[in-house]
């Protein structure tokens, strides 16, 4: 297990750029599989989840060719059917959150798939169901084994159909979305995740020969067609890299340009920022966070505390909850963290408030900063939870007055490519144990 070593109270300066969007990243690999020719795909994050996910295609016999550093090639011309009930596809795909997106493309195209249980972050429950009842709704029959461990799909022909998501699931829209664009007939997919990153899996469908309207909406209408061509697809940056920079930026009270960020793609993360007192600037593309010796939390009109939730897009995505909550404890002010997706998000607060936070944690979806721009955090050994609570204790780390110890950090790695390489050129002090 590998740890990060990190002394605080250093100054960043200069500029930065943003990965691309791991969560897209996962979707439009996958929707590679749905076609027997040719897909490029630039920009790839180099993380562990996207790189597990290019080796499961590869063993599923995809030809896969690294063209240049972030560009590869998808030929899913000859996949190996039998590959999916073997014992190392389960033990891959077990260890993979992304796995799930497998079912819709490789439904689409062999009618029959194995999937197990998928992994990722341990951050509360992650059901499965608006992906398998979505598929249902096209026609295909859903068996599981008695364990729960295992689940089997079978469509010998999906037929579209009208459905109304039980839940805005990125996951979920994505993969009905994956097995929808074959099938015969028309699919409406209603309460459909509008997200930039299914936009943009959308988008590489059309270029394959797909047939969609309604696209960044939450109502989708797919037209089946018999077949998919080759495509080429950039994938955006990270909106989760530059919410965390822009943190990074304020709790160490350091001048910082973030290039290329897509500004139109990042919807409320800028505002929610701001009403935490931090200043920011867009400058075209880039945004520019300048010094600032301390930052103030705005009061809603009436008066009250200020709250900071998650919501379906265009709300605040969730995955930026975590950095939300750390730059709250040293702002001047009090802020009401509702972290509603997942129960288990904010368990990461007790290593906060072994720093020195004033955080009370309400219950397994709430908690409350009583944040101060004069209380300097206290260095401390702790360990990542999770991908997006290890990004908040690095970033709570960077802040701190001494060294701080950051444990699993495989986690971080999982989302975030080389972290401390790219923040030690612009002045943290991060060294890998």
């Amino acid at each position: 297990m590998a740890s990060f070593e990190v002394t605080g109270t250093c100054k960043l300066k200069g500029e930065i750029v943003p990965q691309g969007a791991k969560n897209e990243a996962l979707q439009v690999i996958c929707a590679s599989l749905l076609t027997t020719e040719k897909v490029t795909i630039r920009n790839i994050p180099d993380i562990l989840d996207v790189n597990n996910l290019i080796a499961l295609l590869a063993a599923l016999g995809v030809e896969v060719v690294r063209e240049g550093v972030g560009v590869c090639s998808f030929c899913a011309r000859n996949l190996c059917a039998d590959y999916l009930k073997s014992a190392e596809f389960a033990k891959k795909s077990a260890s993979l959150r992304g796995s799930i997106m497998l079912v819709g493309p490789l439904l689409s195209r062999l009618g029959l798939v194995y999937a197990p249980r998928p992994g990722g972050d341990r951050i509360g429950r992650r059901r499965l169901d608006t992906h398998f009842i979505g598929l249902e709704k096209l026609g295909a029959q859903l068996t599981c084994e008695p364990n729960g461990a295992l689940y089997r799909v079978e469509a010998k022909q999906l037929q579209g159909a009208y459905m109304l998501l039980d839940e805005a699931s990125v996951t979920g829209t994505a993969n009905v979305l994956m097995a929808a664009v074959t099938a015969k007939g028309t699919t409406t997919i209603y309460n459909a995740a509008c997200e930039p990153y299914v936009q943009q899996l959308c988008r590489l469908l059309l270029r394959m020969g797909a047939n969609i309207s309604g696209i960044g909406s939450n109502l989708l209408v797919v037209e089946g067609v018999a077949q998919l061509g080759g495509a080429d697809h950039t994938i955006l940056p990270d909106m989760i890299e530059v919410g965390s920079f822009i943190g990074m930026a304020a709790m160490t009270r350091s001048e910082l340009t973030i290039k290329g960020t897509s500004f139109d793609n990042l919807g409320i993360i800028p505002q929610a920022f701001q009403r935490l007192g931090i200043t920011l600037e867009r400058r075209g593309d880039d945004i520019y966070v300048p010094q600032q010796d301390g930052y103030e939390v705005e009061t809603f009109i009436d008066g009250s505390i200020m709250t900071i939730a998650d919501a379906p897009w265009p709300g605040l995505t969730p995955d930026l909850i975590s950095v939300f909550l750390v730059v709250a404890t040293q702002a001047k002010g009090s802020v009401l963290i509702h972290q509603k997706m997942f129960e288990s998000r904010l368990f990461f607060v007790d290593k906060l408030i072994d720093m020195g936070s004033q955080i009370i944690l309400c219950d397994p979806h709430r908690a409350t900063v009583i944040g101060s721009s004069t209380l300097r955090l206290r260095p401390t050994v702790m360990t990542s939870p999770d991908i997006r609570a290890g990004v908040a204790l690095l970033i709570a780390a960077m802040c701190a007055d001494g060294k701080s110890i950051i444990h699993n950090i495989e986690q971080i790695d999982r989302g975030y490519q080389n972290i401390d390489g790219r923040l030690n050129a612009i002045g943290a002090n991060i060294r890998r144990l």
